[in-house]
């Protein structure tokens, strides 16, 4: 195909990110949220170095003619061109941190320098260095006597270059393995917020550290390894599997580093010297201006969180006007399919009805996937609550998630603590699907409560990320859920479906049969449609059939918040697909299919993007939309996207994204489903007391089923209070020792 349809991969991913760079520099977002998508814009790239860029270093060591299927570039091309685009856009970000930080000057939030301090504040400093941070400096010097030591992914670090009668050396102080990151100091208008960052103070400090030396230039540095490692060929067969994990994990710590951050210009010589031991080359080095760990974000996040003004208005997510609030859960969902959009809609019916199965007598098992969770997750809390009440609880974790394989871990072993029964996933295979289902035994017969979600079991990211959440005990999808865990608790995948989109057998191949009707309607002169919202679009199975669609004359409709390895608008091959990405206040997550137009239109609700890795090396499911009202939900959701001229970027047929054409009449998505969600919130209904529940005979079946009986509903346990961390300069009595210390030096 001689016209450019495709976009590499890993530049359409810095693409993303520059969208949301982007919002750090609209002048509509308030300021510490512009600051937030810093951030975010940094943190993604510390991910990506360690995943994208660290699987392209690997393969290009071991065959680098192995070419992109799409663009065909080498993956030491693919390196100099990443390399080449993060500079750039480092140096916007540097750029758009400059005039964030004056702009919060305005508004009193002042990022210090050192030497820019008033007396007091100097003197305060001096007092903190003394007492906080010197007593616990972790400094080396090396040289020919003293080996490079081992620096910690992602951690700062203090690089100086050393002189000391006539001989040369390097000297290295870290900065982040005991310190709070962020320094509060006290200032005389009362209003306004002061702070430096720790590693700014010891480097200011750095000559004192080195006493016995000359410095002759010193930079804050930062290294990111190297994060990929394939766990299955990794296995080692005499440990099992969560064993194998917490062995990867240690080993990933130790990868080689693929990036090195500076915080200004080094000589050659010391630019060399590092490259040398870190074995990297010069295109891996980046002298960056802003903060090089910008993480700290949510520190004055909470300092700051009386200035109203500088944060979105506050949002908290609303009741369902599809749920009663005093009717139990289960009985709801039988007589109707409930259906939650987050973060609009609360988490909590969800939970609800996790909870009540847990105290239902009638309840006998619960089968449940979880890939991220929660650090103190309710949702686990609720699982254990069941299986100690005598229920039958399979989980499958998801020890694969990557970067959150020591919590999923952990929490693996607090599910079994509790007698659920853990399981992993097959082989090879990461478990990425959002599938709980519910067994009663009533009267002797198996009845079934499913719920299908785009996003994870997570009540934190629930308020952050946009996600659909579908409960339903529709026979067909409930019989095909059993079916599903069935296969993966014998470690196999389901091979045939009749209802669900299950990968990596039954998806991929129902899409594209969907898509094959919408171009044999078109090729006979219908109205072919096919729509989708996505995270990503990278498998070129899906891509191929697209643009045999739009070739066709169906009209593709596509909102894609991340990476899309297609290109839209390209006369003769892509021109009747539009492409779009929303960037906003609240991560786009939710998986839309749409199939056909007008009373034709299948919906389907996803995990899977349209990636390869999902289409074909997960076990995902997507549920069909059948209720009436929940169908026309989606639906208005998907529009509702699709006029977005506010948070929207449509990529025009270069593969460049511009601002949607503005109009008169604003329509931003988001807010308006925040708009939407508080006028359609019922008032809250308090319930009436739960009333005990009676005992039940025990049913004899085939098998007989143990049945635990419950005299009160037992509520659930609130999570402990964590007291917030005081920033140092507010500990009890510290200021008065600083004052002693300069009244001794004085």
């Amino acid at each position: 195909m001689s016209k450019k349809v495709f976009d590499n991969r890993e530049l359409s991913w810095l693409k993303f990110n520059e969208r949301v760079l982007e919002e750090a520099m609209d002048e509509n977002v308030p300021l510490l949220e512009r600051l937030m998508f810093e951030s975010i814009f940094s943190s993604n790239l510390d991910e990506f170095f360690m995943v994208r860029v660290g699987s392209l270093y690997d393969s290009s060591l071991v065959d680098d003619d192995q070419k992109d299927n799409k663009t065909k570039l080498r993956p030491s091309e693919q390196l100099s061109a990443i390399f080449s685009r993060v500079r750039e856009l480092n140096a916007v970000r540097d750029k758009s941190f400059e005039q964030l930080s004056k702009e919060l000057k305005t508004k009193g939030i002042h990022h210090k320098s050192v030497k820019n301090l008033s007396g007091q504040q100097a003197e305060f400093i001096e007092g903190y260095y003394a007492y906080e941070i010197e007593p616990f400096i972790n400094a080396n010097i090396i040289d020919k006597r003293h080996p490079f030591p081992f620096l910690v992914n992602k951690s700062i670090y203090v690089i100086t270059k050393l002189s000391a009668k006539g001989t040369k050396s390097l000297g290295m102080i870290s900065c982040t393995d005991k310190f709070s990151r962020v320094i509060f100091i006290p200032d005389e208008e009362t209003d306004s917020i002061c702070y430096l960052l720790v590693e700014e103070v010891i480097s200011h400090f750095a000559d004192r550290i080195f006493s016995n030396y000359k410095i002759e230039e010193k930079a804050l540095m930062r290294i990111t390894r190297n994060a990929d490692i394939d766990v299955d060929e990794s296995y080692d067969s005499e440990l099992d599997f969560r064993q194998n994990m917490s062995v990867v994990i240690s080993k990933r710590k130790r990868l080689c580093p693929v990036r090195l951050q500076v915080s200004k210009d080094i000589s050659d010589a010391l630019t060399g010297a590092l490259c040398e031991r870190l074995e990297l080359s010069a295109k891996q080095v980046f002298v960056e201006k802003a903060p090089l760990d910008l993480s700290y974000v949510g520190e004055l996040f909470d300092k700051a969180s009386g200035k109203k003004s500088l944060f979105f208005e506050k949002f908290e997510p609303q009741r369902s006007p599809m749920i009663d609030q005093t009717a139990p859960m289960i009985e709801q969902i039988d007589k109707k399919d409930l259906f939650l959009s987050y973060p609009y809609e609360s988490i909590d019916p969800f939970l609800r009805l996790l909870n009540e199965a847990a105290d239902d007598p009638t309840v006998v098992s619960i089968k449940m996937t979880l890939y991220r969770v929660a650090k103190n997750s309710k949702v686990v809390k609720a699982l254990c609550k069941a299986s100690d009440n005598g229920k039958e609880v399979m989980v499958l974790v998801e020890l694969r998630a990557r970067f959150d394989e020591e919590n999923n871990i952990g929490w693996s072993k607090a599910l079994e603590e509790s007698g659920c029964h853990v399981i992993y996933g097959p082989p090879g295979m990461k478990v990425h699907s959002k599938l709980c289902l519910i067994t009663r035994n009533i009267d002797g017969e198996a009845k079934y409560t499913v719920q299908i979600g785009t996003g994870n079991y997570n009540e934190k990211t629930a308020k952050l990320y946009t996600d659909f959440c579908l409960m339903t005990s529709n026979s067909d999808i409930a019989s095909e859920a059993a079916e599903v865990f069935k296969a993966l608790g014998m470690g196999e995948l389901v091979q045939d479906t009749r209802t669900l989109m299950v990968a990596p057998k039954c998806l991929q191949n129902k899409v594209l049969e969907y898509m094959d009707d919408e171009i044999a309607l078109a090729k006979a002169g219908g109205d072919g449609y096919v729509g989708a919202k996505l995270n990503s679009l990278t498998d070129k199975v899906i891509i191929d059939k697209l643009i045999e669609c739009s070739q066709a004359g169906v009209k593709v409709e596509l909102v894609i918040r991340g990476i899309s390895c297609l290109i839209a608008g390209v006369k003769d091959v892509t021109e009747n697909i539009t492409i779009r990405s929303i960037v906003g206040r609240f991560l786009e997550h939710s998986r839309i299919y749409i199939f056909g137009a007008g009373v034709r239109k299948k919906v389907y609700i996803s995990s899977a993007d349209y990636m390869t890795r999902n289409t074909t090396r997960r076990v995902e499911v997507g549920v069909p939309v059948l209720d009436g009202e929940i169908k026309k939900r989606v639906l208005e959701y998907f529009d509702i996207q699709m006029h977005d001229n506010v948070k929207a970027r449509v990529m025009n047929s270069d593969g460049i994204y511009v601002r949607a054409a503005d109009s008169a009449v604003k329509c931003c998505a988001q807010e308006k489903f925040i708009a939407m969600a508080y006028e359609n919130a019922p008032p809250l209904v308090t319930a009436p007391p739960p009333q005990p529940v009676q005992p039940v005979q025990t049913v004899q079946t085939a098998q007989p089923v143990q049945t635990v009986v419950q005299t009160v509903q037992q509520p659930v346990q609130p999570a402990p209070t964590v007291q917030p961390i005081q920033p140092v300069h507010e500990k009890k009595g510290l200021w008065a020792r600083i004052k002693a210390f300069f009244s001794r030096k004085n």
